[in-house]
């Protein structure tokens, strides 16, 4: 069997995720990650134990938004697949750029990644296609966006309707808040052009989940549910960010609820967008609110959730390369995804003041120990190489995720890896597989 040839876009712990579990397929001779990160490089290791990976991975010095240099890079290779992580490069047209020369690509395209890239769109596309989600209204006016404030008698979030790297969504426990918010996006510019129209969202009450769907344009496949932690600190307070970990399974999400699921949001959102001719190819990841009226949207995401991959995908037992080539080729209902009966926690390491402003290039030790543990991984994300050092450079810097026979088996094998990274000022949730109402 010829080895293919893959390359992976991004260079987060989501993407570092992507190319260690295609690494593991008996498919797959060699990783290209573009650009990639400290972590995501290593050698070809056949004989890897546990949670190790086995193709060798190589990054690659091209930006995630340089649609050119990409498929420049994949036709010079022969690339035989590419999957895209994050979603700048899906709003900027990267799988339309790849399907344009032949390139097998995993991801929506640009029109149907809207549904990320415009959250005003998603809100009118899902009370189009009646899919749960709470009330809102959409403005370009900050005046009129004011003038609704007043008139509505619920707690509100305020997002702003374009790509904001997370974190143009701002929770408002008052109506002094709110209009805080709203002038925050809409007249200090704080999220630039992402902001020139702002939603205004009913603020829904329960517990939140993640739930992850390979698409290919047809049918939806959800993934095994994750539940993350959006807080910063223990006891889920604190300001929102982009997860500070992750789990699963989530014990009070059975097959019932995933169906419902299936039934009441993933499908209809894949027919909704097939019969507005932008069939929607790759994950669809539905973020939901467990309201007293059963589950409802908050957001959609055409991509990996990040850290929730780093929790699902070591539960992965069908062939990753197989799955995403059975979705680019429209064929996904004719094959079967298998996932070990186990569970997995991911616990994310943060650098001191995120997420709020941080300091870069903080050295990080211990990572050789984790790598000699069997049943637990290192994820990087916010790391790069100085000289021969690992060191950080973003705000959350990496995770490590371990699988165990029960889900406090496996928080406790990922945070004995924990306990062996050590970086300055490294904060951490120690609550990671507690459920918060």
């Amino acid at each position: 069997m010829t080895q293919k040839k893959v390359l992976v876009v991004g260079s987060g712990g989501r993407e570092h995720t992507l190319a260690w579990a295609l690494s593991r397929s008996p498919q797959v001779g060699q990783v290209y990650v573009a650009p990639g990160n400290a972590g995501t490089e290593w050698s070809a290791n056949p004989n890897s134990r546990g949670l190790q990976p086995r193709a060798a991975s190589q990054n690659v010095a091209i930006a995630g938004e340089d649609v050119a240099g990409l498929v420049a890079f994949a036709q010079r290779e022969q690339i035989d697949l590419t999957v895209v992580g994050p979603e700048a490069p899906l709003a900027a047209g990267l799988v339309d750029a790849f399907q344009s020369v032949d390139l097998p690509v995993f991801g929506p395209t640009q029109q149907a990644a809207q549904l990320e890239s415009s959250k005003a769109f998603a809100k009118d596309f899902m009370v189009q296609h009646n899919i749960p989600t709470g009330a809102y209204a959409a403005f370009d006016s900050y005046e009129a966006a004011l003038e609704h404030l007043a008139q509505v008698d619920y707690q509100v979030v305020v997002k702003a309707d374009g790509l904001a790297a997370g974190k143009g969504v701002l929770m408002c426990d008052t109506v002094e808040q709110a209009q805080a918010a709203l002038k925050t996006i809409m007249v200090d510019n704080a999220f630039g052009a992402a902001g020139q129209t702002v939603v205004i969202e009913e603020r829904l009450e329960g517990p939140e989940i993640s739930i992850l769907t390979w698409c290919d344009g047809k049918s939806a496949v959800p993934i095994i549910p994750a539940r993350d932690h959006k807080r910063a600190y223990d006891n889920d307070e604190g300001p929102n960010t982009g997860g500070m970990g992750a789990y699963t399974p989530a014990p009070d999400l059975d097959a019932a609820f995933v169906a419902q699921v299936q039934r009441t949001v993933l499908q209809p959102a894949v027919d909704g967008m097939a019969s507005e001719g932008m069939p929607y190819t790759g994950i669809l990841y539905a973020g939901l609110m467990l309201t007293a009226n059963g589950p409802k949207v908050l957001e959609f995401n055409c991509r990996f959730g990040d850290p929730e991959t780093q929790a699902v995908l070591p539960l992965l037992e069908t062939d990753i390369y197989e799955i995403f080539l059975a979705c680019v080729e429209g064929r996904l209902s004719q094959l079967t995804i298998d996932w070990q009966p186990n569970a997995c926690a991911t616990i994310v390491m943060a650098s001191p003041g995120y997420p709020g402003s941080y300091p870069k290039g903080l050295p990080i030790s211990g990572l050789e120990q984790v790598a000699q543990m069997e049943e637990a991984i290192v994820f990087h994300a916010g790391t790069i190489l100085s000289g021969d050092k690992v060191v950080t450079s973003g705000g959350r810097v990496l995770a490590v995720s371990a699988v165990g026979d029960d889900l406090s088996e496996a928080l406790g094998k990922a945070y004995a890896g924990v306990e062996q990274i050590h970086f300055d000022g490294a904060h951490y949730r120690r609550d990671i597989g507690q459920t918060y109402q």
